[in-house]
């Protein structure tokens, strides 16, 4: 009982599949991608820094 075969994927995909239909598996593809997506973007503006923020701290002082 150790990793999971291709064959045991395989079965799990299918079965979702049959339980919610290509076209809701697809749009749930789809939504995971668009907010993986906007993690990405939101973790690579995080790094940026603002100008804004430092205006209004340096008008702060």
């Amino acid at each position: 009982m150790g990793a999971m075969s291709p064959w045991h994927i395989a079965i799990v995909a299918i079965v979702v599949l049959l339980l919610f239909g290509t076209s809701r598996v697809a749009d749930l593809g789809k939504g995971l991608g668009e907010g993986i997506k906007n993690f990405k973007k939101g973790i690579a503006d995080e790094d940026k820094p603002d100008a804004s923020s430092d205006s209004s701290t340096e008008k702060a002082k």
